[in-house]
Protein backbone atom coordinates (compact mmCIF):
# COMPACT_ATOMS: atom_id res chain seq x y z
CA UNK A 1 0.00 0.00 0.00
CA UNK A 2 1.57 3.79 -0.56
CA UNK A 3 2.21 6.07 1.76
CA UNK A 4 -0.64 8.30 0.86
CA UNK A 5 -3.19 5.87 1.01
CA UNK A 6 -2.46 4.56 3.99
CA UNK A 7 -2.46 8.08 5.54
CA UNK A 8 -5.72 8.86 3.82
CA UNK A 9 -6.89 4.87 5.65
CA UNK A 10 -5.30 6.35 9.03
CA UNK A 11 -6.90 9.61 9.14
CA UNK A 12 -10.39 8.37 8.13
CA UNK A 13 -10.17 6.06 11.26
CA UNK A 14 -8.95 8.72 13.33
CA UNK A 15 -11.62 10.80 12.83
CA UNK A 16 -14.25 8.27 12.93
CA UNK A 17 -12.98 6.79 17.06
CA UNK A 18 -12.74 10.50 18.15
CA UNK A 19 -16.17 11.28 16.91
CA UNK A 20 -17.05 8.03 18.36
CA UNK A 21 -15.17 8.44 21.79
CA UNK A 22 -16.74 12.19 21.67
CA UNK A 23 -20.34 11.26 21.44
CA UNK A 24 -19.93 8.73 24.09
CA UNK A 25 -18.29 11.23 26.10
CA UNK A 26 -21.11 13.55 25.59
CA UNK A 27 -23.82 11.30 26.28
CA UNK A 28 -22.16 9.63 29.37
CA UNK A 29 -21.92 12.64 31.31
CA UNK A 30 -25.86 13.20 30.69
CA UNK A 31 -26.45 9.81 31.36
CA UNK A 32 -24.02 9.90 34.68
CA UNK A 33 -25.80 12.86 36.16
CA UNK A 34 -29.45 11.80 36.03
CA UNK A 35 -28.55 8.15 37.31
CA UNK A 36 -27.41 9.58 40.26
CA UNK A 37 -30.36 11.77 41.07
CA UNK A 38 -32.65 8.20 41.58
CA UNK A 39 -33.98 8.98 38.62
CA UNK A 40 -33.42 5.31 37.57
CA UNK A 41 -35.44 2.33 37.08
CA UNK A 42 -37.02 1.28 40.30
CA UNK A 43 -37.25 -2.56 39.36
CA UNK A 44 -33.60 -2.86 38.79
CA UNK A 45 -31.42 -0.03 40.18
CA UNK A 46 -28.11 -1.58 39.02
CA UNK A 47 -28.73 -0.38 35.60
CA UNK A 48 -26.90 3.24 35.96
CA UNK A 49 -23.74 1.12 37.28
CA UNK A 50 -24.46 -1.27 34.63
CA UNK A 51 -24.48 1.47 31.68
CA UNK A 52 -21.68 3.21 33.46
CA UNK A 53 -19.20 0.07 33.34
CA UNK A 54 -20.56 -0.46 29.86
CA UNK A 55 -19.39 3.40 28.89
CA UNK A 56 -16.44 2.61 30.87
CA UNK A 57 -15.43 -0.64 28.70
CA UNK A 58 -16.50 1.20 25.60
CA UNK A 59 -14.49 4.15 26.37
CA UNK A 60 -11.51 2.55 26.87
CA UNK A 61 -11.72 0.23 24.04
CA UNK A 62 -11.85 3.59 22.11
CA UNK A 63 -8.81 5.16 23.38
CA UNK A 64 -6.96 1.80 23.01
CA UNK A 65 -8.11 2.23 19.35
CA UNK A 66 -6.40 5.55 19.07
CA UNK A 67 -2.93 4.38 20.62
CA UNK A 68 -2.83 2.16 18.03
CA UNK A 69 -3.60 4.87 15.10
CA UNK A 70 -0.85 6.81 16.93
CA UNK A 71 1.26 3.68 16.73
CA UNK A 72 0.55 2.44 13.11
CA UNK A 73 0.78 6.88 12.10
CA UNK A 74 4.36 6.35 13.62
CA UNK A 75 5.54 3.11 11.55
CA UNK A 76 4.26 5.04 8.56
CA UNK A 77 6.45 8.21 9.31
CA UNK A 78 9.18 5.69 9.85
CA UNK A 79 8.76 3.54 6.67
CA UNK A 80 7.76 0.47 8.67
CA UNK A 81 3.74 0.82 7.72
CA UNK A 82 2.55 -2.42 6.61
CA UNK A 83 4.58 -4.87 8.03
CA UNK A 84 4.12 -7.10 10.69
CA UNK A 85 5.36 -6.45 14.32
CA UNK A 86 5.94 -9.63 15.03
CA UNK A 87 7.63 -11.30 12.11
CA UNK A 88 8.16 -8.31 9.67
CA UNK A 89 6.34 -10.22 6.62
CA UNK A 90 3.95 -7.68 4.76
CA UNK A 91 0.52 -7.58 5.97
CA UNK A 92 -1.62 -7.40 3.06
CA UNK A 93 -3.37 -4.52 1.69
CA UNK A 94 -7.06 -5.89 1.79
CA UNK A 95 -6.26 -6.36 5.24
CA UNK A 96 -4.97 -2.48 6.27
CA UNK A 97 -8.06 -1.35 4.07
CA UNK A 98 -10.11 -3.18 6.66
CA UNK A 99 -8.14 -2.41 9.65
CA UNK A 100 -5.68 0.19 8.61
CA UNK A 101 -3.90 0.14 12.35
CA UNK A 102 -2.95 -3.52 12.08
CA UNK A 103 -0.19 -4.39 13.69
CA UNK A 104 0.37 -8.31 12.46
CA UNK A 105 -1.00 -10.47 9.46
CA UNK A 106 -4.81 -12.59 9.75
CA UNK A 107 -2.85 -15.24 10.82
CA UNK A 108 -0.61 -14.35 13.14
CA UNK A 109 -3.56 -12.11 15.08
CA UNK A 110 -5.75 -15.59 15.07
CA UNK A 111 -2.87 -16.91 16.51
CA UNK A 112 -2.77 -14.62 19.62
Amino acid sequence: MDDKRAATLLSRERQRVEQALQDLLQEGSGSRGSATEGGGDIADPAEPLTDEQIDDAVTTQLRDRLAAIDRAEDRLRAGDFGRSLKSGLPIPDERLEADPAAELTAEEAADS
